[in-house]
């Protein structure tokens, strides 16, 4: 049997911390962490023509992932992003503009591999250029058989009720965090309280799947006739980066095998706990929770 071949779309970009500087971005997270747990991970995005470019693609390949479908870009430099980790190890974000995932481009062998992938996972920060917008929803409806996770990931001002509602209109799975569902809840006028307001957007936006993760408050899934919601796993948080990109890989390997919800909820927290044990987004993973 095959692994599950799974697509992160969109950005790949460097954290740069205090001390440090940690490869990143949500799709490319969520990319390796599938990857990390028995999956076959591929990122699908572009970076500069330039030193941090090429040690991206030189550490992504020794992480093990395949980046033939990463693009050089010769005019615009690879992103960055200045993070800043508070006091609970919580992280917030700064990302300069005009940076090469803004300008992500498809090749014949990305259309084969939305053709072919079994999973797909894209955000709003990715669409928030015109030219990876396209890009983007091109890879979309390139992909015919494969489960769309929208992974919401609200950052800074890159992203408009348009943006959202039709990125919501493409998936088949929105995953979303506390915060994040208080924004949207006014945005779109939805009713007041967590389920409620999931539902009125899976009612929408002919949704088969909404997750909510809440940090350490648990996580909640709802189907259309199913809930499951389960508190958090207790952890010694070191940084949170990284956590809901391997709490969405765990998802949606546990979501094509068909677990319960139940069963999905409780592994993706414990993969996601794992994440918040360890610094950085892309930390080695345990092989207790490798499925393959």
């Amino acid at each position: 049997m095959h692994p599950i071949l799974a697509v992160g779309l969109g950005e790949i970009l460097w954290d740069v911390l205090p001390r440090t500087r940690l490869l990143g971005g949500a799709p490319a997270n969520f990319a390796y962490h599938v990857n990390a747990l028995g999956g076959a991970g591929v990122p699908v995005s572009r970076v500069g023509d330039d030193d941090l470019g090429r040690e991206a693609l030189s550490l992504l390949v020794c992480l093990g992932l395949n980046i033939d479908a990463v693009s050089l870009d010769e005019d615009h430099p690879t992103g960055t992003v200045d993070a800043r980790v508070d006091a609970d190890g919580v992280a917030t974000y700064v990302f300069p503009d005009d940076v090469a995932w803004d300008f992500l481009t498809l090749d014949q062998s990305a259309l084969t591999l939305a053709a072919n992938a079994d999973v797909v996972c894209f955000g709003s920060l990715a669409q928030r250029g015109e030219v990876s917008r396209r890009a983007v929803h091109h890879f979309l409806a390139a992909t015919k058989k494969g489960l769309k996770i929208f992974d919401i990931n609200l950052r800074q001002d890159f992203y408009s009720a348009e943006i959202l509602a039709a990125s919501m209109d493409a998936a088949d799975v929105l995953k979303i965090n506390d915060a994040e569902l208080d924004v949207v809840t006014g945005l779109f006028s939805l009713p007041q309280g967590e389920q409620p307001a999931l539902r009125a957007l899976m009612e929408r936006h002919d949704l088969d799947l909404a997750v909510l993760t809440r940090g350490d408050k648990g996580s909640l899934l709802l189907s259309p006739d199913t809930v499951s919601d389960l508190p958090g796993e207790p952890v010694e948080v070191v940084d949170t980066i990284g956590a809901g990109d391997a709490f969405t890989a765990a998802l949606a390997l546990g979501h094509l095998k068909q677990w319960p919800l139940d069963e999905i909820n409780r592994y993706a927290a414990k993969v996601a706990a794992h994440v918040c044990s360890q610094p950085g987004a892309m930390p080695e993973m345990p092989r207790k929770l490798r499925l393959a």
